[in-house]
């Protein structure tokens, strides 16, 4: 149950998000092993290049001032969760890392999302990347048409 609620949130996220006819509009929220939430973002939400798990992360990572020196165990604490409306991105034109390069890397061991990425902009095989990382990746597709709401406008 918990999972639904966390990942109905990220998609409300993704309304937030600024217009783009060159982008997704995605939401993410980052949750603890314990249940509680870590950090929230969306995409364009500081910078018009910045995917919503980026945003997330780097509030956690590089946003506080000064950086918070248990960020890192935190990420990396058994159970931590990305909740994402769209597969994290496992390929990028605007950066040289991916959202999925970014998870790995914070050592983030699951990830839930509602719809696998259209192959609009890039072709999405961020799932794929992961699992072969040994990340715990969960889909709930009964929540992908919400999670496609604020894009429908590239969708055609």
């Amino acid at each position: 149950m918990d999972d639904r609620r966390w990942l109905e949130l990220a998609c409300d996220l993704a309304r937030l998000c600024p217009p783009s006819d060159t982008a997704f509009s995605v939401g993410a929220v980052i949750v603890g092993a314990d249940g509680r939430e870590i950090a929230r973002g969306h995409s364009r939400e500081a910078d018009p290049h910045a995917h919503a798990e980026e945003s997330a992360l780097a509030k956690v990572t590089t946003g506080r001032e000064p950086p918070d020196p248990g960020a890192a165990a935190l990420l990396r604490a058994p159970g931590t969760t990305v909740y994402s409306s769209l597969e994290p991105c496992g390929q990028r034109m605007s950066r040289r890392l991916t959202c999925t390069d970014l998870i790995i890397a914070a050592g983030i061991s699951r990830v839930v999302f509602a719809w696998r990425e259209p192959s609009v902009f890039v072709e999405g095989k961020g799932v794929e990347l992961l699992g072969a990382m040994g990340v715990e990746v969960v889909q709930i597709p009964d929540l992908a048409d919400r999670a496609r709401e604020p894009n429908a406008h590239l969708l055609g």
